[in-house]
Protein backbone atom coordinates (compact mmCIF):
# COMPACT_ATOMS: atom_id res chain seq x y z
CA UNK A 1 0.00 0.00 0.00
CA UNK A 2 1.30 3.36 -1.07
CA UNK A 3 1.01 5.81 2.16
CA UNK A 4 -1.69 7.84 0.85
CA UNK A 5 -4.04 4.49 1.22
CA UNK A 6 -2.51 4.05 4.60
CA UNK A 7 -3.88 7.21 5.38
CA UNK A 8 -7.57 6.29 4.20
CA UNK A 9 -7.32 3.02 5.80
CA UNK A 10 -6.33 5.12 8.80
CA UNK A 11 -9.14 6.94 8.60
CA UNK A 12 -11.27 4.32 7.95
CA UNK A 13 -10.30 2.46 10.85
CA UNK A 14 -11.32 5.76 13.06
CA UNK A 15 -14.87 5.70 11.55
CA UNK A 16 -15.43 2.13 12.21
CA UNK A 17 -14.45 2.42 15.80
CA UNK A 18 -16.67 5.54 16.96
CA UNK A 19 -19.61 4.04 15.60
CA UNK A 20 -18.64 0.85 17.49
CA UNK A 21 -18.97 3.57 20.24
CA UNK A 22 -15.24 3.69 21.31
CA UNK A 23 -14.55 7.16 23.12
CA UNK A 24 -13.44 9.30 20.29
CA UNK A 25 -10.28 10.95 21.89
CA UNK A 26 -8.92 7.40 23.11
CA UNK A 27 -9.64 6.24 19.63
CA UNK A 28 -7.64 9.10 17.61
CA UNK A 29 -4.45 9.31 20.52
CA UNK A 30 -4.07 5.19 20.15
CA UNK A 31 -4.51 5.10 15.85
CA UNK A 32 -2.94 8.04 15.50
CA UNK A 33 0.23 6.85 17.81
CA UNK A 34 -0.26 3.34 15.60
CA UNK A 35 -0.15 4.31 12.26
CA UNK A 36 2.69 7.57 13.11
CA UNK A 37 5.18 4.72 14.52
CA UNK A 38 5.07 3.46 10.59
CA UNK A 39 4.93 6.61 9.29
CA UNK A 40 7.81 7.93 11.02
CA UNK A 41 9.49 4.54 11.38
CA UNK A 42 13.63 3.72 12.08
CA UNK A 43 14.98 0.34 11.44
CA UNK A 44 18.37 1.44 13.17
CA UNK A 45 16.16 2.86 15.90
CA UNK A 46 12.90 1.60 17.55
CA UNK A 47 12.31 2.77 20.32
CA UNK A 48 13.16 6.79 19.42
CA UNK A 49 10.35 7.06 17.21
CA UNK A 50 9.49 10.64 16.08
CA UNK A 51 5.21 10.14 16.37
CA UNK A 52 6.11 10.28 20.27
CA UNK A 53 7.78 13.81 20.42
CA UNK A 54 4.89 14.74 18.06
CA UNK A 55 2.62 13.81 20.83
CA UNK A 56 4.32 15.32 23.32
CA UNK A 57 4.42 18.15 21.67
CA UNK A 58 0.74 18.37 21.26
CA UNK A 59 0.22 17.85 24.40
CA UNK A 60 1.77 20.67 26.12
CA UNK A 61 1.12 22.98 23.39
CA UNK A 62 -2.72 22.44 24.10
CA UNK A 63 -2.02 22.79 27.76
CA UNK A 64 -0.57 26.07 27.52
CA UNK A 65 -3.06 27.43 24.62
CA UNK A 66 -4.14 30.65 25.37
CA UNK A 67 -7.74 30.33 23.49
CA UNK A 68 -8.65 27.17 25.41
CA UNK A 69 -8.44 28.84 28.77
CA UNK A 70 -11.91 30.13 27.72
CA UNK A 71 -13.36 27.35 27.66
CA UNK A 72 -13.39 25.95 31.26
CA UNK A 73 -14.17 29.62 32.51
CA UNK A 74 -17.28 29.51 30.44
CA UNK A 75 -18.34 26.13 31.20
CA UNK A 76 -18.12 27.05 34.49
CA UNK A 77 -21.02 30.21 34.32
CA UNK A 78 -22.84 27.66 32.52
CA UNK A 79 -22.85 25.21 35.02
CA UNK A 80 -23.42 27.70 38.29
CA UNK A 81 -26.17 29.42 36.44
CA UNK A 82 -27.18 25.84 35.68
CA UNK A 83 -27.23 24.98 39.20
CA UNK A 84 -28.76 27.74 40.50
CA UNK A 85 -32.23 28.00 39.72
CA UNK A 86 -31.96 31.03 37.52
CA UNK A 87 -33.13 29.05 34.42
CA UNK A 88 -36.31 27.96 36.57
CA UNK A 89 -37.27 31.75 37.02
CA UNK A 90 -36.38 33.06 33.46
CA UNK A 91 -38.96 29.85 31.39
CA UNK A 92 -41.56 30.68 34.01
CA UNK A 93 -41.70 34.45 33.59
CA UNK A 94 -41.10 34.76 30.06
CA UNK A 95 -43.94 31.95 29.74
CA UNK A 96 -46.45 34.21 31.70
CA UNK A 97 -45.36 37.59 29.52
CA UNK A 98 -45.72 35.82 26.56
CA UNK A 99 -49.32 34.52 27.61
CA UNK A 100 -50.95 36.07 24.18
CA UNK A 101 -49.16 34.53 21.58
CA UNK A 102 -50.01 31.20 19.91
CA UNK A 103 -47.66 28.13 21.46
CA UNK A 104 -46.83 30.70 24.57
CA UNK A 105 -45.50 28.05 26.39
CA UNK A 106 -43.69 27.03 23.64
CA UNK A 107 -42.37 30.25 22.54
CA UNK A 108 -40.90 30.83 26.36
CA UNK A 109 -38.67 27.34 25.82
CA UNK A 110 -37.24 28.78 22.46
CA UNK A 111 -36.25 32.01 24.13
CA UNK A 112 -35.27 30.49 27.70
CA UNK A 113 -32.81 28.11 25.34
CA UNK A 114 -31.43 30.98 23.33
CA UNK A 115 -30.55 32.81 26.43
CA UNK A 116 -29.31 30.03 28.50
CA UNK A 117 -27.53 28.83 25.35
CA UNK A 118 -25.60 31.79 25.61
CA UNK A 119 -24.99 31.45 29.18
CA UNK A 120 -23.13 28.41 29.01
CA UNK A 121 -22.80 26.97 25.84
CA UNK A 122 -23.17 23.24 26.81
CA UNK A 123 -25.67 22.07 24.35
CA UNK A 124 -26.39 18.68 26.74
CA UNK A 125 -27.08 20.81 30.00
CA UNK A 126 -29.71 23.02 28.18
CA UNK A 127 -31.73 20.11 26.82
CA UNK A 128 -31.13 18.23 29.75
CA UNK A 129 -32.58 21.29 32.10
CA UNK A 130 -35.26 22.17 29.52
CA UNK A 131 -36.39 18.20 29.40
CA UNK A 132 -36.97 18.58 33.33
CA UNK A 133 -38.19 21.89 33.18
CA UNK A 134 -40.19 23.10 30.29
CA UNK A 135 -41.41 19.03 28.72
CA UNK A 136 -43.34 18.06 31.64
CA UNK A 137 -44.68 21.74 32.00
CA UNK A 138 -45.67 21.64 28.35
CA UNK A 139 -47.15 17.78 29.01
CA UNK A 140 -49.59 19.21 32.01
CA UNK A 141 -50.79 22.28 29.99
CA UNK A 142 -52.07 19.77 27.21
CA UNK A 143 -49.50 20.15 24.73
CA UNK A 144 -48.65 18.13 22.03
CA UNK A 145 -45.72 15.71 23.13
CA UNK A 146 -44.15 15.35 19.81
CA UNK A 147 -44.29 19.36 19.57
CA UNK A 148 -42.90 19.97 22.99
CA UNK A 149 -40.25 17.79 22.64
CA UNK A 150 -38.91 19.10 18.73
CA UNK A 151 -38.96 22.35 20.49
CA UNK A 152 -36.63 21.62 23.58
CA UNK A 153 -34.43 19.42 21.31
CA UNK A 154 -34.01 22.48 18.17
CA UNK A 155 -33.85 25.02 21.28
CA UNK A 156 -31.20 23.12 23.14
CA UNK A 157 -29.13 23.01 20.02
CA UNK A 158 -28.71 27.15 19.71
CA UNK A 159 -25.56 26.66 22.72
CA UNK A 160 -23.32 25.51 19.51
CA UNK A 161 -23.96 28.52 17.77
CA UNK A 162 -24.61 31.33 20.01
CA UNK A 163 -21.63 32.76 21.81
CA UNK A 164 -19.93 32.14 23.90
CA UNK A 165 -19.95 28.34 21.94
CA UNK A 166 -17.69 26.19 23.05
CA UNK A 167 -17.50 24.72 19.46
CA UNK A 168 -16.45 27.93 17.98
CA UNK A 169 -13.47 28.16 20.71
CA UNK A 170 -12.71 24.66 19.07
CA UNK A 171 -13.05 25.86 15.86
CA UNK A 172 -10.90 29.18 16.17
CA UNK A 173 -8.33 26.50 17.71
CA UNK A 174 -8.32 24.10 14.62
CA UNK A 175 -8.84 26.72 12.12
CA UNK A 176 -6.00 29.35 13.62
CA UNK A 177 -8.62 32.20 13.18
CA UNK A 178 -9.89 34.92 15.52
CA UNK A 179 -12.33 34.09 18.82
CA UNK A 180 -13.47 37.77 18.39
CA UNK A 181 -14.62 37.54 14.90
CA UNK A 182 -16.21 34.35 15.23
CA UNK A 183 -18.13 35.12 17.90
CA UNK A 184 -19.27 38.88 16.41
CA UNK A 185 -20.12 36.64 13.19
CA UNK A 186 -22.15 33.96 14.91
CA UNK A 187 -24.45 36.85 16.79
CA UNK A 188 -26.76 37.43 14.01
CA UNK A 189 -27.23 34.05 12.74
CA UNK A 190 -27.56 32.68 16.23
CA UNK A 191 -30.57 34.64 17.18
CA UNK A 192 -31.79 34.79 13.31
CA UNK A 193 -32.67 30.91 13.64
CA UNK A 194 -33.72 30.85 16.69
CA UNK A 195 -36.19 33.77 15.52
CA UNK A 196 -36.93 31.36 12.71
CA UNK A 197 -37.86 28.72 15.50
CA UNK A 198 -40.26 30.56 16.82
CA UNK A 199 -41.82 32.17 13.99
CA UNK A 200 -42.96 28.01 12.98
CA UNK A 201 -43.69 27.56 16.80
CA UNK A 202 -46.24 30.25 16.81
CA UNK A 203 -47.69 29.89 12.96
CA UNK A 204 -48.06 25.87 13.50
CA UNK A 205 -49.77 26.77 17.14
CA UNK A 206 -52.02 29.40 15.64
CA UNK A 207 -53.33 26.70 12.72
CA UNK A 208 -53.47 24.05 15.28
CA UNK A 209 -54.66 25.41 18.05
CA UNK A 210 -55.19 21.60 19.68
CA UNK A 211 -51.28 21.09 20.21
CA UNK A 212 -50.43 24.40 22.25
CA UNK A 213 -53.98 25.34 23.96
CA UNK A 214 -53.76 28.97 25.63
CA UNK A 215 -53.72 29.51 29.66
CA UNK A 216 -56.64 30.14 31.17
CA UNK A 217 -57.06 33.21 32.41
CA UNK A 218 -57.52 32.48 35.73
CA UNK A 219 -53.90 30.67 36.35
CA UNK A 220 -52.15 34.02 35.14
CA UNK A 221 -51.40 36.53 38.13
CA UNK A 222 -51.44 40.15 38.24
CA UNK A 223 -49.09 41.86 35.56
CA UNK A 224 -47.30 43.68 38.62
CA UNK A 225 -46.22 40.19 39.19
CA UNK A 226 -45.30 39.00 35.92
CA UNK A 227 -42.96 42.21 35.74
CA UNK A 228 -41.29 41.51 39.07
CA UNK A 229 -40.27 38.26 37.92
CA UNK A 230 -38.99 39.42 34.80
CA UNK A 231 -36.95 41.71 36.40
CA UNK A 232 -35.84 39.43 38.80
CA UNK A 233 -34.49 36.57 36.28
CA UNK A 234 -34.39 38.38 32.77
CA UNK A 235 -32.38 41.54 33.61
CA UNK A 236 -29.71 39.46 35.83
CA UNK A 237 -28.80 36.81 33.83
CA UNK A 238 -28.97 39.62 30.39
CA UNK A 239 -26.46 41.98 31.89
CA UNK A 240 -24.77 38.79 32.80
CA UNK A 241 -23.97 37.94 29.36
CA UNK A 242 -24.30 41.61 27.60
CA UNK A 243 -21.52 42.24 30.07
CA UNK A 244 -19.60 39.18 28.50
CA UNK A 245 -20.36 39.45 25.09
CA UNK A 246 -20.18 43.52 25.22
CA UNK A 247 -16.48 43.13 26.68
CA UNK A 248 -15.49 40.80 23.58
CA UNK A 249 -16.68 42.82 20.79
CA UNK A 250 -16.02 46.16 22.00
CA UNK A 251 -12.35 45.13 22.74
CA UNK A 252 -12.59 45.24 25.97
CA UNK A 253 -11.60 42.21 27.24
CA UNK A 254 -9.91 38.91 25.22
CA UNK A 255 -12.54 35.67 25.50
CA UNK A 256 -10.60 34.62 28.57
CA UNK A 257 -10.94 37.79 30.28
CA UNK A 258 -14.24 38.11 29.51
CA UNK A 259 -14.86 34.22 29.90
CA UNK A 260 -13.58 35.32 33.49
CA UNK A 261 -16.28 37.67 34.14
CA UNK A 262 -18.79 35.82 33.43
CA UNK A 263 -17.86 33.26 35.99
CA UNK A 264 -17.58 35.46 38.72
CA UNK A 265 -20.68 36.94 37.44
CA UNK A 266 -22.23 33.37 37.58
CA UNK A 267 -21.31 33.10 40.77
CA UNK A 268 -22.56 36.63 41.94
CA UNK A 269 -25.50 35.93 40.78
CA UNK A 270 -25.67 32.07 42.52
CA UNK A 271 -25.02 34.20 45.46
CA UNK A 272 -28.04 36.29 44.78
CA UNK A 273 -30.49 33.84 44.30
CA UNK A 274 -28.80 32.27 48.06
CA UNK A 275 -28.12 28.80 45.66
CA UNK A 276 -24.31 29.70 46.18
CA UNK A 277 -23.18 26.46 48.56
CA UNK A 278 -21.04 24.00 48.68
CA UNK A 279 -22.71 20.94 47.15
CA UNK A 280 -23.33 23.78 44.36
CA UNK A 281 -19.72 24.89 44.02
CA UNK A 282 -17.94 21.16 44.33
CA UNK A 283 -20.16 20.10 41.23
CA UNK A 284 -19.97 22.88 38.99
CA UNK A 285 -15.98 22.53 39.49
CA UNK A 286 -15.74 18.59 38.66
CA UNK A 287 -18.20 19.02 35.44
CA UNK A 288 -16.05 21.75 34.71
CA UNK A 289 -12.89 19.58 35.13
CA UNK A 290 -14.51 16.62 33.26
CA UNK A 291 -15.79 18.76 30.15
CA UNK A 292 -12.27 20.41 29.95
CA UNK A 293 -10.11 17.58 30.26
CA UNK A 294 -12.42 16.21 27.75
CA UNK A 295 -12.35 18.78 25.01
CA UNK A 296 -8.59 18.87 25.92
CA UNK A 297 -8.03 15.44 24.93
CA UNK A 298 -9.68 15.51 21.85
CA UNK A 299 -7.31 18.28 21.09
CA UNK A 300 -4.51 15.97 21.68
CA UNK A 301 -5.56 13.19 20.22
CA UNK A 302 -7.19 15.40 17.00
CA UNK A 303 -3.93 17.32 15.84
CA UNK A 304 -1.80 13.86 16.56
CA UNK A 305 -4.02 12.11 14.10
CA UNK A 306 -4.66 14.95 11.87
CA UNK A 307 -0.55 15.10 11.63
CA UNK A 308 0.26 11.85 10.73
CA UNK A 309 -2.77 11.38 8.41
CA UNK A 310 -1.23 14.73 6.80
CA UNK A 311 2.27 13.42 6.97
CA UNK A 312 1.31 9.93 5.35
CA UNK A 313 -0.68 12.16 1.82
CA UNK A 314 -4.19 11.79 3.37
CA UNK A 315 -5.00 15.59 3.09
CA UNK A 316 -3.05 16.34 -0.36
CA UNK A 317 -4.78 13.12 -2.00
CA UNK A 318 -8.33 14.72 -1.06
CA UNK A 319 -7.56 18.35 -2.05
CA UNK A 320 -6.12 16.87 -5.92
CA UNK A 321 -9.31 14.91 -5.81
CA UNK A 322 -11.82 18.08 -5.05
CA UNK A 323 -9.36 20.88 -6.71
CA UNK A 324 -9.37 18.17 -9.93
CA UNK A 325 -13.54 18.71 -10.01
CA UNK A 326 -12.83 21.80 -11.76
CA UNK A 327 -15.79 23.12 -9.17
CA UNK A 328 -17.25 26.65 -8.93
CA UNK A 329 -17.20 28.58 -5.40
CA UNK A 330 -20.45 27.66 -4.95
CA UNK A 331 -20.36 24.30 -5.70
CA UNK A 332 -17.39 23.86 -3.60
CA UNK A 333 -19.52 25.24 -0.43
CA UNK A 334 -22.49 22.77 -1.23
CA UNK A 335 -20.34 19.82 -1.78
CA UNK A 336 -18.37 20.50 1.75
CA UNK A 337 -21.44 21.38 3.38
CA UNK A 338 -23.71 17.92 1.92
CA UNK A 339 -20.87 16.09 3.43
CA UNK A 340 -20.42 17.77 6.54
CA UNK A 341 -24.97 17.03 6.67
CA UNK A 342 -23.81 13.41 5.88
CA UNK A 343 -21.62 12.89 8.60
CA UNK A 344 -24.16 14.59 11.42
CA UNK A 345 -25.91 11.35 11.00
CA UNK A 346 -23.38 8.94 12.37
CA UNK A 347 -21.23 11.47 14.20
CA UNK A 348 -21.30 14.04 16.68
CA UNK A 349 -20.08 17.43 15.60
CA UNK A 350 -16.35 16.98 17.55
CA UNK A 351 -15.43 14.46 14.71
CA UNK A 352 -17.02 16.18 12.17
CA UNK A 353 -15.16 19.38 12.90
CA UNK A 354 -11.97 18.11 14.13
CA UNK A 355 -11.36 15.31 11.71
CA UNK A 356 -13.09 16.04 8.77
CA UNK A 357 -13.79 20.11 8.40
CA UNK A 358 -9.46 21.00 8.88
CA UNK A 359 -9.62 18.53 5.08
CA UNK A 360 -11.42 21.35 3.67
CA UNK A 361 -9.32 24.71 5.33
CA UNK A 362 -6.68 24.49 2.98
CA UNK A 363 -9.33 25.00 0.48
CA UNK A 364 -10.67 28.12 1.05
CA UNK A 365 -8.08 30.40 -0.76
CA UNK A 366 -8.36 28.11 -3.58
CA UNK A 367 -11.85 28.60 -4.25
CA UNK A 368 -11.71 32.47 -3.07
CA UNK A 369 -14.00 31.63 0.37
CA UNK A 370 -14.16 34.01 3.32
CA UNK A 371 -12.80 31.62 6.58
CA UNK A 372 -15.46 33.41 8.49
CA UNK A 373 -18.01 32.87 6.30
CA UNK A 374 -17.36 29.10 5.39
CA UNK A 375 -16.93 28.75 9.64
CA UNK A 376 -20.61 30.12 10.09
CA UNK A 377 -22.28 27.75 7.30
CA UNK A 378 -20.37 24.79 9.17
CA UNK A 379 -21.20 26.22 12.53
CA UNK A 380 -25.48 26.49 11.57
CA UNK A 381 -24.92 22.78 9.84
CA UNK A 382 -23.36 21.58 12.50
CA UNK A 383 -26.60 22.11 14.82
CA UNK A 384 -27.77 19.50 12.01
CA UNK A 385 -25.62 16.34 14.03
CA UNK A 386 -27.47 16.97 16.75
CA UNK A 387 -31.10 16.50 15.41
CA UNK A 388 -30.31 14.21 12.55
CA UNK A 389 -31.26 10.35 13.30
CA UNK A 390 -29.61 7.95 13.79
CA UNK A 391 -27.31 10.01 16.18
CA UNK A 392 -29.22 13.10 17.04
CA UNK A 393 -27.71 13.61 20.72
CA UNK A 394 -30.54 15.51 21.78
CA UNK A 395 -33.17 13.31 21.21
CA UNK A 396 -31.26 11.43 23.35
CA UNK A 397 -31.12 13.74 26.16
CA UNK A 398 -34.63 14.36 26.13
CA UNK A 399 -34.93 10.75 25.99
CA UNK A 400 -32.70 10.08 29.09
CA UNK A 401 -34.98 13.08 31.47
CA UNK A 402 -38.22 11.87 29.99
CA UNK A 403 -38.27 8.30 30.55
CA UNK A 404 -41.63 6.53 29.15
CA UNK A 405 -43.10 9.51 28.44
CA UNK A 406 -42.46 9.06 25.05
CA UNK A 407 -40.79 6.92 22.43
CA UNK A 408 -37.48 8.32 20.96
CA UNK A 409 -39.22 7.46 17.24
CA UNK A 410 -41.78 10.31 18.46
CA UNK A 411 -38.61 12.67 19.32
CA UNK A 412 -37.10 11.90 15.96
CA UNK A 413 -40.29 12.81 13.78
CA UNK A 414 -40.56 16.16 16.29
CA UNK A 415 -37.12 17.41 14.94
CA UNK A 416 -37.26 17.26 11.22
CA UNK A 417 -39.20 20.28 10.75
CA UNK A 418 -36.38 22.10 12.67
CA UNK A 419 -33.77 20.46 10.22
CA UNK A 420 -35.03 22.28 7.16
CA UNK A 421 -34.99 25.64 9.42
CA UNK A 422 -32.12 25.10 10.12
CA UNK A 423 -30.88 24.28 6.10
CA UNK A 424 -33.29 26.97 4.81
CA UNK A 425 -31.05 29.38 6.93
CA UNK A 426 -27.89 27.99 5.70
CA UNK A 427 -29.38 28.94 2.27
CA UNK A 428 -30.32 32.61 2.61
CA UNK A 429 -26.79 33.34 4.58
CA UNK A 430 -25.38 32.25 1.48
CA UNK A 431 -27.66 34.58 -0.49
CA UNK A 432 -26.59 37.16 1.93
CA UNK A 433 -23.08 36.75 3.04
CA UNK A 434 -23.70 39.96 5.36
CA UNK A 435 -25.73 37.74 8.13
CA UNK A 436 -22.45 36.66 9.29
CA UNK A 437 -20.14 39.04 8.13
CA UNK A 438 -21.34 42.43 8.64
CA UNK A 439 -20.86 42.64 12.68
CA UNK A 440 -17.45 41.24 12.71
CA UNK A 441 -16.40 43.82 9.83
CA UNK A 442 -18.15 46.57 11.93
CA UNK A 443 -16.18 46.04 15.21
CA UNK A 444 -12.87 45.00 13.86
CA UNK A 445 -12.80 46.44 10.54
CA UNK A 446 -12.87 44.67 7.18
CA UNK A 447 -11.23 41.07 6.96
CA UNK A 448 -8.37 40.83 4.73
CA UNK A 449 -6.21 37.70 4.16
Amino acid sequence: MTDPQVAIFMLSIFIFLVLLGFPIAFTLIPIGVGFGYYAYFQADNLLNNQIFYLLNQNTYSVMESDILVAIPLFLFMGYVVERANIVNRLFFSLQLATRHLPGSMAVAALATCAIFATASGIIGAVVTLMGLLAFPAMVKANYHRGFAAGVICAGGTLGILIPPSIMLIVYAAIAELSVLRLYAAAIIPGFLLAGFYMVYVVTRAYFNPSIAPKPLEEEVPPTRVIIIQLLTSFVPLALLILSVLGSILLGLATPAEAAAIGAFGGLFLAFCYKALNWKTLKESIFLTAKTTAMVCWLFVGSWTFASVFSYLGGHAIIEHWVLGMNLEPWQFLVLAQLIIFLLGWPLEWTEILIIFVPIFLPMLDAFGVNPYFFAMLVALNLQTSFLTPPMAMAAYYLKGVAGDAIELIEIFKAIMPYLFIVIFTMVLMYNYPGIALYLPDYFFGLYIE
